[in-house]
């Protein structure tokens, strides 16, 4: 198999005697978008901070575009763009004189950022109208981050909740921008707490707890490997007294029962038939990925 953009082997960071990321291994093909997800204090910032080289890892290993980034740090940040989740900024200074300081941190040519910082600006629609960033609203300055992140033209993006705590249409904004990163050829790692985002967005997703992996794959894969399906059944009879197949509600006139059973709802059909009832409604249920999570995270879950 060829190996991907960025592969990870073992990786592990120790704080003293707690271990916030425990033998981590993935690999993200070119073109991919990869979401880490887990709840807080799971290891996901750690490990976005050692892909991006900000601290290094106990162990371990790290290799984007076939170089190590423990040794090769300088050459990687030139085709990496890095986004935390809390990004400060120059709030004194103007967009693009703030966008234009950092291409020449990256020694883009003048012309060339000039152009750049256009494009940019226009497709994340920020029209600052010549405002300091400080005067800015909390989604135009996640905006600005976004394009400072993007600002060499990067091959490898790496976005800690790049929509989080913004209103619902900059977020839905953010997130069909991300989306059209992956079309232009960029490969993309985030993370999010919107697992639906998640879920709609990424080609695999990685689900960590503890500082380690639960599972990885596609969202079918892992529905597929701990989804549990359920059945769905509605009906209606003029007496259910003689019904002992399962657990119902009674639902104002109608009866409900939901199973993983696919022998009770045929026997429940039967029944009904037999009783000179109606079937109101039979539908399926395919878990989510956030209840997949969930019920990861030892989270019980309730079904009306």
């Amino acid at each position: 198999m060829e190996p991907g953009i960025i592969e990870v082997n073992g990786l592990r960071k120790e704080y003293g005697d707690f271990v916030a990321v425990d033998n981590l291994s993935f690999s993200v093909s070119k073109g991919q978008i990869f979401g880490i997800v887990g709840p807080n204090g799971a290891g996901k910032t750690t490990t976005l901070k050692m892909l991006s080289s900000l601290i290094r890892p106990t162990s371990g290993n790290i290799y984007m575009k076939g170089l190590d980034v423990s040794n090769d740090s300088v050459e990687i940040k030139s085709f990496l763009g890095f986004l935390p989740e809390e990004s400060p900024l120059y709030e004194s200074m103007g967009v693009e004189d703030y966008l234009m300081f950092f291409a020449e941190l990256y020694s883009v040519p003048k012309d060339r950022a000039k152009k750049r910082i256009r494009e940019l600006l226009f497709d994340l629609a920020l029209n600052a109208d010549g405002k300091k960033i400080g005067d800015l609203s909390k989604g135009m300055k996640r905006k600005v981050a976004i394009a400072r992140s993007l600002i060499n033209d990067p091959d490898i993006l790496i976005y800690d909740e790049p929509a989080s705590g913004l209103d619902p249409m900059t977020s839905r904004y953010i997130t069909d921008y991300v989306r059209s990163l992956k079309s232009s050829g960029k490969t993309i790692i985030f993370t999010a707490h919107n697992l639906y985002q998640v879920e709609s967005l990424c080609d695999r997703i990685l689900i960590l707890k503890n500082g380690k992996l639960v599972t990885l794959g596609t969202a079918e894969e892992i529905r597929k490997e701990y989804g549990k399906i359920q059945y769905r059944l509605e009906f209606k009879v003029d007496n259910i007294d003689g019904y002992i197949i399962a657990d119902f509600k009674d639902m104002d006139g109608t009866y409900v029962v939901i199973t993983n059973d696919i022998n009770v709802v045929n026997q429940t059909t039967k029944w009904v038939a037999s009783e000179g009832g109606d079937i109101v409604e039979m539908r399926t249920i395919v878990p989510s990925l956030e209840e997949i999570f969930l019920e990861l995270m030892g989270v019980e879950l309730f079904v009306d």
